[in-house]
């Protein structure tokens, strides 16, 4: 069957995880005390709270004990919903501010404005929150690419290694799993993506898993439709 959707990763796969790591990370890291005391009664950000709170079993009672706790996750790199959503909020301040541009490989830019032109519908799944994508693609370095996307996924649709996530992305958009390409650069969530039916592709940009199961590709124009 002809491929109609293409389902990406971000980090690694459209971009480089060091952007992430060395830019988006960090920025979280340093603002998140002042951004709690700030807007620690705005609704949103309660609710972040809240659910850090049922997560972690601490009682989160002031900004800067909500502030510990989302800083430690932080530096384990958890996937954690209320500590993406809250990341979201606060790289918004950055974009808008113009402390930085999200980082695009232009393989990448160039590859998926083809496919859009082409025809084929274009959706995002990370781990990082719907608005924090939408933010990232909207202030990329080749300038607003959310025209592109037909829409967004995160943790709030499951895990990206449990393959109901993906057959349930796939019954959202109203799509055969057979007709969608799923890039990532982690085997193991493609593993879960082929188990749910979905075509895959690894995106090996470091060139270090030479003997995947899944078609490899080093950049986008090595991807094959």
């Amino acid at each position: 069957m002809a491929i109609e959707v293409i389902l990406t990763d971000i980090e690694g796969t459209t971009s480089s995880i060091s952007f992430v790591k060395e830019v988006l990370f960090p920025y979280a890291d340093r603002k998140m005390e002042a951004f709690l005391r700030t807007h620690w009664e705005r609704p949103a950000v309660a609710e972040c709270v809240a659910q850090a709170r049922a997560e972690s079993g601490q009682p989160l009672a002031s900004p800067e004990q909500a502030a510990a706790l989302f800083r430690g996750w932080i530096a384990e790199d958890r996937k954690i919903t209320s500590l993406k959503t809250l990341q979201g909020m606060i790289w918004q301040t950055g974009y808008e501010n113009g402390d930085y541009q999200a980082h695009m490989y232009s393989d990448a830019v160039e590859r998926l404005r083809q496919w859009q032109a082409r025809g084929l519908k274009l959706y995002v799944y990370s781990s990082g929150s719907i608005a924090a994508q939408k933010l990232f693609f909207g202030h990329s370095v080749a300038g607003d690419l959310t025209p592109l996307f037909s829409g967004y996924y995160d943790t709030t649709s499951g895990g990206k290694k449990d393959a109901d996530s993906y057959r349930g992305i796939t019954a959202d958009i109203g799509v055969a799993p057979e007709r969608v390409l799923f890039l990532s650069d982690v085997e193991a969530e493609l593993d879960a993506a082929r188990e749910a039916g979905l075509n895959t592709t690894l995106l090996d940009r470091e060139k270090v898993l030479r003997n995947s199961p899944h078609a490899r590709a080093e950049t986008f124009y090595d991807i094959e439709l």
